[in-house]
């Protein structure tokens, strides 16, 4: 009696760990961070956005900010544009279909992670 419920409550528990595993496995490690979950939230909903209103909207510092937009044009996430608006330099970014595509099904992973705690 007491050996099959108990094996059956492993079984169970062996599937729980391996599906939360698989949930954290689909978490894509590109969005981790609080601004780089900031700069691709921001892109989802503006078609494009420049330096300086993304560094005011994610409170970060001006050394800050380009490393996390580094990180997610090397991953093709976004695309960066520099243009001269007078005599000053205006850097603007667009999130790319692949980054869009990428950064819902990060959203995906964490909404069903959270889905299966419930």
């Amino acid at each position: 009696g007491n050996r099959l419920v108990y094996a059956v409550v492993d079984e169970t528990t062996i599937i729980e760990h391996k599906l939360v595993k698989h949930l954290i496995d689909n978490i894509n490690k590109s969005f981790e961070s609080r601004v780089r979950l900031g700069v691709m939230s921001s892109l989802m909903v503006n078609e494009s956005i420049d330096f300086l209103t993304l560094k005011t909207l994610l409170e970060v510092t001006d050394g800050n900010l380009p490393s996390h937009i580094s990180a997610l044009e090397a991953e093709g996430f976004l695309i960066v544009k520099k243009e001269f608006v007078g005599k000053k330099t205006k850097t603007s970014y667009t999130a790319t279909k692949f980054g869009k595509q990428a950064f819902m099904s990060h959203l995906k992973a964490l909404e069903d992670l959270i889905k299966s705690q419930k």
